[in-house]
């Protein structure tokens, strides 16, 4: 399917920087989506090719070279036993299965070195005093010890390459082996043109930006990829594909060759690339044999197939039956895991349609008969692999996928059958015919919910809005406002919903509208947010741009409801404006609500100013003018509270009174009782964790009230949790939750190790305003504890958490009594209940904490502020 440039994929994001406004569309987003249309994504574990592509680099028994921490000139080799990002858990060599003394570095500020260094280098190998008795004879224990074992490679632990994860090795220009598609004996070299987390976009060298249409893309992963030198080492050919050799003349093809092996030799992709390709199994396929195989010619036609060539042990060629011999013959390369290959009678017990061979007479395909009738016999089942596997996928699951007919497009996808390990799919933004296919559960152009987003990649979306359930909505009305509020319109949600043209140029057409990150955000906005959000919007209508500028800020704030507030109230007498309908998202609830939007060009800086007012941010934040190095006003070194004071509200907040703190608030209060009033009584601010909002006791009571009177009159949209995770309260029983300190342990290992802030021992934060919560003993916490078991004295100095014992040799009780006491206290039995040690305390990260314990996304990064407390503690004082 040829498109033009109009056609390309777009993602939202892409859109709203290089399009005109007049066709920019709502961003597509995976969460709002999934939620209306009640669909479950995929779980991302079950796409292993994306779960490998995310580990570390460095594996587990690798030996390195470390400097010693008590004299910086001796070193000792050390065992890499586990990795978490860039952070490695290493084992002095001599210790043997003793981790008493195991201790965590960084890749990016240790000093590490591959084995051998120090003899280069001509420095001194010195096992460490602890140990140094064990042994009379070091050098013959290191002989042993490193005899078999892997080196960590050096350019992993030096230069650009330092730290990086597997994919990230794999750079633009880097030289790889391909196999040919007819040919499994000949290879080409490809230079890589665009890495998308490890989706390859690959060019055969010798060919020019012109011939891009030629490209191939395949995961790294692609048992068709080899490092560069492969094919000479294993006495293969390198020859171009027979289609592309007729664009070159001989000697360009040598040339390219010879230009590309020097290129490979210069910059030599690091085997590491490599070392999760799996090795493929021989097969069992003879001459003559046939089966049943997914026809890659043909989408959604499964066909008779016969063995017609065999290569060698691993590789065999397949041809399609076909009985006209007229027709030229088709033929594919396969070997034992193929994708696609499936014995003879497979769709017979699965109720799939098999296609009859060209030419075949009769009424019905029968195996049986065409097998007699043609003097063949089926290959046996054991030749294949496990047809029945179908991984955790299941009917209705939504992902992400290529589509076939333009490899360059990854599509939103919807599970519409599962068949053992074949699933069909239904490509929700491609048209008729091309909008279904068949892919293998083992297929690597299938990716979880998110993957685009993840890697800044164009995600294809529907076509069509899906019908939804009509929901009705809870509106934000104005603070003064004497007439009542007019109700909304249910809004159908099968309804297309038309785009207003509107006059294409003069003065209600603007350019574009920047968003300047680096300008300081204000109270409302999340930074991290602002920062993902696209440089500018535009050009194009001024009412369109305008209105998705503000949608992109409504859905960039800690609480999107009060920012829609702040905005309702936005009007100026002297603008030529007009009313938008704009929607928040807030603790399951939807509100919508109209804002006046300027339609003239030259109101633009005046509005966008007044909006940064409004949101007492930088007024630079949002405007037509782009702040390249920086900003006028010089946000960037000024505290949140002199802009709290010039663009602001200009209250002092009072203090809470004393009596205060046991009142019984409104019933939706009434539920965080326990949260807010244990952070009055342990600080006289509100400290909560790095990248949330800093709101006063006033303004949690404003934003309460905002909910309520939102509420009133209306129904917000059904929630299945009712709960408010921040208030969970500690219960007694032990039955609630699944112990699941073994799961914790486990998901140490895991690929996907996301860490929240910087690291298990990033640095740990200081509040806006430079005050820094001081914990107290835990003697002070509970009574019960006091008597019963010792204390974890947990200290600050100069702003640090200081421990008197190692984490690493907490009890759960001990973790407990960490937990009580501090702002999460009402969390700690949960602690309890699955039988968290210290050492499950220092696994625990943001992903881990909402899966395993059930947590929202508030309440966790509380937990895991104070976890990380601990994590710098225990890697400055034990490490």
């Amino acid at each position: 399917m040829q498109t033009g440039a109009q056609d390309q994929p777009t993602n939202g994001k892409e859109q709203q920087v290089t399009t005109g406004a007049e066709s920019m569309e709502e961003e597509f987003m995976w969460e709002e989506y999934l939620e209306e249309t009640g669909a479950t994504a995929a779980p991302h574990t079950i796409f292993r090719h994306v779960e490998v592509s995310l580990q570390s680099s460095f594996q587990p028994g690798m030996k390195l070279e470390v400097a010693s921490k008590s004299s910086p000139e001796t070193y000792w080799v050390a065992t890499i036993i586990t990795t978490c990002g860039q952070l490695l858990l290493l084992r002095y060599s001599g210790y043997g299965d003793d981790r008493r003394a195991d201790f965590w570095c960084d890749v990016m500020t240790a000093e590490l070195h591959p084995v051998g260094w120090c003899a280069q280098n001509h420095k001194t190998l010195t096992p460490p005093e602890a140990i140094r008795e064990k042994y009379s004879d070091w050098t013959e224990f290191l002989v042993q010890d490193l005899t078999g074992s892997r080196t960590a490679p050096a350019n992993l632990l030096e230069g650009p390459l330092r730290g990086k994860n597997t994919v990230d090795l794999i750079v633009a220009g880097s030289v790889l082996e391909l196999q040919n598609l007819s040919d499994p004996l000949l290879y080409w070299p490809v230079r890589v043109v665009q890495n998308v987390g490890g989706r390859l976009r690959l060019r055969p060298v010798g060919l020019s930006e012109r011939y891009r249409a030629r490209d191939t893309w395949l995961f790294y992963l692609d048992v068709r990829l080899r490092p560069l030198g492969w094919a000479l080492e294993n006495q293969l050919t390198l020859e171009p594909p027979a289609e592309l050799r007729p664009l070159l003349s001989d000697h360009d093809w040598q040339q390219a060759l010879q230009d590309a092996q020097a290129d490979g030799q210069k910059d030599a992709l690091p085997l590491e690339v490599f070392k999760d390709h799996a090795d493929l199994p021989s097969h069992a396929f003879r001459t003559g044999m046939k089966l049943e195989m997914v026809s890659p010619w043909e989408q959604l036609l499964i066909r008779p197939v016969s063995v017609t060539k065999v290569y060698s042990d691993t590789y065999f060629q397949v041809t399609l039956d076909d009985l006209c011999a007229e027709d030229a013959p088709r033929s594919t390369v396969c070997h034992a895991n193929s994708p696609g290959i499936l014995p003879v009678q497979w769709c017979l017990k699965n109720g799939v349609a098999l296609e009859r061979p060209g030419g075949y007479e009769g009424p019905d395909f029968d195996w049986a008969d065409y097998l007699k009738q043609s003097g063949s016999e089926a290959a046996p089942d054991a030749c294949f692999p496990d047809t029945g596997d179908t991984r955790g996928f299941a009917e209705d699951m939504w992902l992400e996928a290529v589509n076939p007919a333009r490899p360059e497009e990854v599509c939103v996808a919807r599970i519409s059958r599962v068949r053992g390990r074949l699933l069909w799919l239904r490509l929700e933004g491609v048209l008729q015919p091309q909008s279904e296919c068949i892919v293998d559960v083992e297929s690597m152009d299938i990716f979880p919910v998110g993957w685009c987003e993840a890697n800044a990649y164009p995600l294809t979306p529907p076509l069509r809005p899906v019908c939804q359930k009509q929901k009705k909505i809870a509106v934000v009305q104005p603070e003064k406002q004497s007439a009542p509020p007019a109700e909304v319109p249910p809004v159908n949600a099968c309804q297309p919903v038309a785009m207003d043209t509107g006059a294409a140029n003069g003065r209600f057409c603007c350019s574009r509208v920047f968003v300047n990150h680096r300008c300081f955000s204000g109270p409302y906005l999340n930074k991290g947010r602002i920062a993902e959000l696209p440089r500018a919007v535009g050009p194009g209508k001024c009412s369109l741009v305008l209105k998705e500028l503000l949608s992109m800020l409504i859905n960039a704030a800690y609480k999107p409801g009060r920012v829609l507030k702040e905005l309702q109230q936005l009007q100026e007498p002297g603008w030529d404006s007009q009313e938008e309908t704009l929607k928040a998202k807030y603790k399951g609830k939807t509100y919508r609500s109209t804002v006046r939007i300027v339609r003239l060009a030259e109101q633009i800086p005046d509005f966008c100013r007044k909006v940064c007012v409004k949101l007492q941010c930088c007024p630079n934040l949002l405007g037509p003018d782009l702040m390249a190095d920086k900003c006028p006003e010089n946000c960037s070194v000024q505290t949140k509270t002199k802009y709290t004071y010039y663009y602001g509200k200009k209250r002092r907040l009072p203090k809470a009174a004393a009596g205060d703190e046991a009142k019984p608030a409104r019933r939706r209060r009434k539920r965080k009782a326990i949260f807010v009033q244990k952070k009055r009584r342990s600080s006289n601010m509100d400290y909560t964790a790095a990248g949330s909002p800093q709101d006063s006791d006033e303004e949690e009571e404003e934003d309460e009230e905002l909910m309520q009177s939102c509420s009133e009159g209306s129904s917000s949209e059904p929630r299945d949790d009712q709960t408010d995770a921040s208030s969970v309260e500690a219960t007694s029983g032990g039955g609630g939750r699944p112990r699941r300190a073994a799961t914790l342990r486990r998901a140490f290992s895991a690929a996907a190790f996301g860490s929240f802030g910087s690291g298990p021992f990033g640095a740990d934060r200081q509040p806006p305003d430079g005050h820094r919560r001081s914990t107290r003993s835990l003697s002070t916490c509970s009574q019960n504890n006091r008597q019963q078991q010792k204390d974890v004295k947990v200290e600050q100095e100069d702003g640090q958490l200081v421990l008197d014992r190692n984490p690493l040799e907490w009890s759960v009780d001990e973790v407990v009594q960490f937990i009580n006491s501090t702002d999460c206290a009402s969390l700690a039995n949960i602690f309890k209940e699955q039988d968290i040690d210290g050492q499950a305390l220092l696994l625990l990260t943001l992903p881990t904490v909402q899966e395993c314990m059930d947590l929202k996304l508030g309440p966790a990064i509380k937990l895991c502020h104070q976890i990380e407390r601990v994590k710098v503690a225990f890697y400055k004082q034990f490490a």
